[in-house]
């Protein structure tokens, strides 16, 4: 108790305050606009903290780290355009729901469901972060391999109601993560002789076109409507009652507190598994959503369970990323890598002694979580209104911004021409894809744990070449049998819908 009250005197200074406040509308802003990532918001504070005490430094980069995970909302529910790839689930409901001329209850659904996912991440890393990060190290190449599988069975059911057409999504993100460098041999992989595919396609780029370019046309198709019936502006999907329901909406959330309690421990234990990351435990989250909802069926319509699973799971990756950082020394993932740096930078090895240590600046640091949560609500409370106002504007417009914003969003990333081409390209396929029924969101996942889900099934076969041993080792088996459970449970669950549709005679 004497360390937890030396900490808030630490943190609840007007110095530290008036950086975490700055920090979160800094990872707010940044996660909104398209292509510029928390971890490049977090790089660039990273400047900052230099001159400033470890418990300064920390505090200003997790306040960031909050606003990001709950930034990329915003763009992804107003515009359908996912700010972050953690974000990307929100879009399949938010963005619907704005189309019916819900956008505010969509945000403040967002708001609340990232607000109370970050503090059960919270919760839980301050009360259990060591065991967690012990069972996260019994994870080798076999069982991570094994729950990667596990995420990949997402693409059966993940917006889309056939089975066919989400596979055929999965296997073509799965195809695109294969170009590029081999990640274990080190040879190049479907190059065709060109330099610029060695990185193979860069994720942000791919994952802005596909989402941006598609709904920027359906934009441009509605203004040319809306000229040819003689209308002088084509109106926005928001009406004019800029009312935000943010008590209706906490009692949304309250009501659905298993969902909420559900993706936010899922967040928590994907987050403490070094490189499994947000994106992983948002499509997890939004999944298990899905199959224990009894309007499973309706998900990808604009219907609240998705919009709250997405943003509890996501934003419950915060606090399970630093379990590992604080207990192990162990970077979660890339943001909590750059948070290590900080600390050697101060000449403090993060690792078990460092509870024993640096006792003050550990419980400071989760101290400063659970206040940039506090100061990420209050900020959305404030600019909400603001936030709306984009989709208010009239499409001609907005088409425009958004895509010069795409545009540089691309180019920044690397600093290449090349990446801009991939936007471009991307762009136009998930065009097609669209017009074809054919879902995103297996596409992205499959581009995002294609990587992971090679090098470590090849890890795991070099080392030991043994197959048996996905099916001996028990996190692995477990693992392996809630994938094909969850297949069984996706077929299930869409025979059902198609089943209701049909006509009684």
């Amino acid at each position: 108790m004497d360390v937890f009250v030396a900490a808030l005197g630490e943190v609840f200074t007007f110095r530290i305050m008036g950086l975490m406040t700055v920090g979160t509308l800094a990872g707010i802003v940044a996660a909104a606009i398209p292509g510029f990532t928390i971890t490049m918001a977090v790089v660039l504070t990273l400047p900052f903290t230099f001159g400033m005490t470890p418990i300064e430094g920390l505090s200003t980069m997790m306040a960031v780290y909050v606003g990001g995970y709950s930034g990329g909302l915003v763009s992804g529910i107003l515009l359908g355009i996912p700010g972050t790839p953690s974000s990307v689930c929100t879009v399949f409901d938010g963005f619907p729901m704005t189309k019916k001329g819900q956008p505010g209850r969509a945000l403040s659904l967002g708001v609340w469901a990232s607000f109370f996912g970050g503090l059960i991440g919270a919760v839980i890393c301050i009360l259990l972060a060591v065991p967690i990060a012990r069972f996260g190290l019994r994870f080798g190449p076999w069982e991570m391999a094994s729950l990667i599988f596990f995420a990949l069975t997402l693409m059966a059911s993940l917006g889309s109601k056939s089975i066919i057409k989400g596979l055929m999504g999965g296997l073509l993100g799965l195809l695109l993560a294969t170009v590029g460098i081999d990640p274990i041999g080190g040879r190049p992989r479907f190059t065709f002789g060109q330099y610029n595919l060695t990185s193979g396609f860069a994720f942000l780029p791919v994952l802005i076109g596909l989402f941006a370019v598609p709904a920027m046309i359906l934009a441009v198709h509605e203004i040319q409507e809306s000229k040819r019936k003689g209308e002088t502006r084509a109106e926005s999907y928001v009406p004019k009652n800029l009312a935000i329901p943010w008590i209706q909406s906490l009692k949304e959330i309250l009501h659905q507190w298993v969902n909420v309690l559900r993706s936010g421990i899922i967040g928590v234990i994907v987050g403490a598994l070094p490189a499994a990351g947000g994106n992983t435990a948002t499509f997890l989250a939004y999944d298990q959503a899905q199959k224990f909802s009894r309007r499973s069926d309706e998900f990808g319509t604009g219907i609240p369970d998705g919009i709250i699973a997405s943003e509890a799971g996501n934003n419950g990756v915060a606090g399970g990323s630093l379990i590992p950082t604080i207990a192990l020394g162990v970077p979660g993932n890339s943001i909590t890598a750059v948070m290590i740096g900080v600390l050697i930078l101060h000449g403090i090895t993060p690792g078990p002694l460092l509870f024993r240590e640096q006792p003050t600046l550990v419980y400071g640091l989760f101290i400063a979580l659970v206040i940039a949560h506090f100061f990420m609500l209050a900020i959305h409370f404030a600019g909400i209104r603001w936030f709306i106002r984009v989709a208010q504007a009239p499409k001609y417009a907005l088409v425009a911004v958004v895509l010069v914003m795409c545009v540089v969003g691309s180019f920044a990333l690397n600093n290449r021409y090349f990446d801009v081409w991939v936007f471009t390209f991307f762009g136009l396929i998930g065009y097609i894809l669209n017009g074809a029924g054919m879902p995103l969101g297996p596409v992205v996942l499959g581009l995002i744990l294609g990587p992971l889900a090679e090098s470590n099934l090849r890890r795991a076969l070099m080392t030991n070449p043994d197959p048996m041993l996905f099916f001996t080792r028990p996190i692995s088996m477990t693992l392996i049998l809630l994938s094909l459970l969850s297949i069984v449970y996706s077929g299930l669950q869409i025979w059902r819908a198609e089943k209701r549709k049909k006509p009684k005679f």
